[in-house]
């Protein structure tokens, strides 16, 4: 049992790591947007969740690494204590990426001695917690660099030949949702977090859903129709926010030499009108399911739809807000933070991605974001009623 552990445990650190291996020193700080953390700083805050919440609990004898590591890699638990702001953490040229590294190493040897011993439910659980919590950031590392180099006048390649925006759909037509009451919420084995939980029943209206998410093509007529500059087709706080920010295009679109081109991981490249359109707000989501004379699935439509569907491309946009199912509670303490005190003001993504980590698309994954969010690989699927 323990070997399984460690190997799961070492597995899941590795990769984190691999991610990285095509960064300079110097892509490891920069920090071009609030929302955005600096690769570096995933480094230490994945390594810093196994630290806070099970080596200085439950290893004897444990001694920390750095007592302001608790304080530089801490991102929003409250109950933990003070932290760097997160706009701040693009300032971090210390701790050195060979601090943070060394940190790590130190992490991983202290976290494999634990593993040789048996663990007890609290710790599997906790273990849990932590390694999906890691693989969370290793998405998250992909749409952070990504956006820095982005976001770089060079464009430079993350590595040459990788786009990750090329897939491109494997079915059309529609698929039939019939109107009744269904199951939704996680109630399966292995690993779920707390917002998939409260297994309720929701009723659905009769619905067709497109088996194809929308492409580039498809957007870019959106485009082309002065869909950026027709207020009616825009919620009101969408609207205000592509006026204020002078958004006219998706992120990432460039107009080169009067041709459209896109950012990709491999670099500057001509825009693939047939590959499935990526890097889409919730705005602009809902602003062109306007223009078609459709909508978005909220996401119990989603769920029951999926599994009539090919997904795991592009994270989804759906229709419903960010919020508690039927009898869900906070769990006490800092892994309470996790999940719950975010419900509010944000909308739900279902699916998954081309950079998620596997595990993470199971049909019942909430993923939460504002609405003005476009870093992450979120795509358009329309729906209408029958």
């Amino acid at each position: 049992m323990s070997d399984t552990h460690t190997s799961k445990y070492l597995e899941v650190r590795s990769y984190t790591l691999a991610i990285c291996i095509p960064l300079g020193a110097e892509d490891y700080i920069p920090q071009p947007a609030e929302f955005v953390s600096p690769a570096k700083w995933h480094l230490g805050h994945t390594t810093w969740f196994f630290e806070e919440f099970i080596l200085s609990k439950h290893l004897k004898a444990y001694k920390r690494f750095d007592q302001e590591f608790a304080f530089v890699f801490n991102s929003y638990y409250n109950t933990i204590g003070e932290r760097i702001q997160r706009a701040m953490r693009g300032n971090l040229s210390r701790p050195s990426l060979e601090r943070v590294v060394e940190y790590r190493k130190y992490i991983d040897e202290h976290m494999t001695e634990l593993l040789s011993g048996e663990l007890n439910d609290e710790l599997e659980s906790l273990l849990d917690i932590g390694l999906n919590h890691e693989q969370q950031h290793q998405e998250l590392l992909f749409t952070d660099i990504k956006y820095v180099l982005g976001h770089n006048p060079l464009f430079p390649a993350y590595r040459e030949g990788e786009s990750y925006v090329n897939n491109r759909n494997a079915e059309s037509g529609w698929a039939t949702i019939d109107e009744g009451v269904h199951e939704v919420g996680f109630s399966g084995n292995g690993f779920s977090y707390d917002n998939e939980h409260g297994l309720h029943q929701s009723f659905i209206q009769g619905i067709e859903v497109s088996k194809a998410l929308v492409t580039n093509a498809e957007y870019l007529d959106f485009v082309q129709d002065a869909g950026y500059e027709r207020h009616e087709l825009w919620l009101d706080e969408g609207w205000g926010w592509i006026k204020e920010n002078e958004i006219t295009k998706p992120l990432y679109w460039h107009k080169v030499d009067d041709q459209w081109a896109q950012y990709t991981l491999g670099g500057l490249a001509t825009l693939n009108p047939e590959a499935q359109l990526a890097h889409i707000s919730h705005y602009e989501a809902a602003a062109y399911a306007e223009w078609k004379g459709m909508r978005l699935p909220t996401e119990f439509e989603w769920e029951i739809a999926s599994k009539k569907l090919n997904w795991g491309t592009r994270w989804e946009h759906t229709n419903s807000a960010y919020l508690a199912y039927p009898g869900f509670k906070k769990p006490a303490g800092a892994v309470g933070e996790y999940n719950g005190k975010f419900m509010m003001n944000q909308m739900v993504q279902r699916g998954a991605s081309v950079v998620t980590s596997p595990g993470h698309n199971r049909i019942t994954y909430r993923n939460f974001f504002h609405p003005n969010m476009q870093w992450q690989f979120s795509g358009i699927r329309l729906v209408k009623n029958d």
